[in-house]
């Protein structure tokens, strides 16, 4: 027997799910390699963790390969060689953008974040894991990831990429002791939502047909979001995988807004796009057709 702890590391731990994830975890027993690129906000997690558990912070920017191999060469002296136990790919973000303003630079920065960094990290860590035969990845996706909200598409479309790689990885590493579990959070209490507004609100322009709209889905997800759970709730599913002897491939919190898209997908498409469109004020009233200003951001390109 051993008295090693196990060893998860979490990408974007700076806040949100991922802080909460890195507490909750070294409270329980882990070793908890917490990184991202805020060197202030790991300071600070390693300060509060440092009365509940083994937490070490290391910066990491999920999209510079230097700064991967950088962590993963650290995480070697660490571990002694051996490597983590469970990954958590929590690392993301998203802007409120119609499709059809939202630039190509915006774009693909989502996607090297969301996606291409994922991959990277996980791709860093996973021999290691087949190598020794066992190992936990976790992917924070959303459930956004399993129906499309109006604005968030670009986001959503990359959390519909994970949702696919994530279930290639399951299939493809279960014979070598690798479980692969993916989060599909809802509308959690934390910074995303204002995160997403704020990135997002260089398209609310006067000369945007969207501007009505866009300014009624901001005020609606902000009142979404005050009403939120707290983080604990995705923390506890991720405590889930990373430590139960027969981890769930997905784990869908909280249970009100699972029902709710539960219901949205069981509908006709029809009429959920009815749904949304009424929710969200997306009718002529509150759209506007005129032409994009001349010298206005909105051409999809970067």
């Amino acid at each position: 027997m051993t008295d090693r702890k196990p060893v998860v590391l979490i990408t974007g731990a700076t806040s949100g799910i991922g802080r909460h994830a890195a507490l909750y975890l070294a409270e329980r027993g882990f070793h908890v390699i917490a990184t991202g690129r805020n060197s202030d906000g790991l300071a600070s997690l390693a300060k509060e963790a440092a009365t509940v558990g083994l937490l070490t912070p290391l910066r990491l920017d999920v999209t510079d390969a230097g700064s991967i191999a950088s962590t993963a060469q650290a995480v070697d002296r660490l571990t002694g060689g051996r490597g983590i136990d469970v990954l958590v790919n929590n690392a993301g973000y998203g802007d409120m953008a119609p499709v059809e303003m939202i630039s190509d630079a915006d774009v693909r920065a989502n996607y090297e974040t969301n996606v291409f960094g994922l991959l990277a990290v996980t791709r860093a860590f996973l021999p290691a894991m087949r190598l020794r035969g066992r190992g936990r990845i976790i992917n924070v996706s959303s459930l956004g990831g399993l129906f499309t909200l109006p604005f968030y598409g670009v986001y959503n479309s990359t959390k519909y990429a994970l949702e696919s790689l994530s279930d290639a990885l399951r299939v493809e590493l279960r014979p070598f002791g690798i479980e692969v579990s993916i989060i599909e959070p809802g509308a959690i209490r934390t910074r995303f939502t204002s995160g997403s507004i704020d990135t997002g609100s260089k398209y609310q322009t006067p000369a945007s047909p969207y501007r009505q709209v866009l300014a009624h889905y901001t005020s609606l997800a902000r009142k979404v979001d005050r009403k939120a759970p707290e983080p604990r709730v995705i923390s506890k599913a991720i405590h889930h995988a990373a430590s139960s002897r027969r981890p769930r491939a997905r784990y869908a919190a909280p249970f009100s807004a699972r029902l709710g898209i539960a219901i949205l997908r069981a509908l006709p498409t029809r009429w959920a796009d009815a749904i949304l469109r009424r929710v969200s004020h997306m009718d002529r009233k509150h759209l506007s057709a005129g032409e994009m200003a001349a010298g206005e951001l909105g051409t999809g390109q970067a």
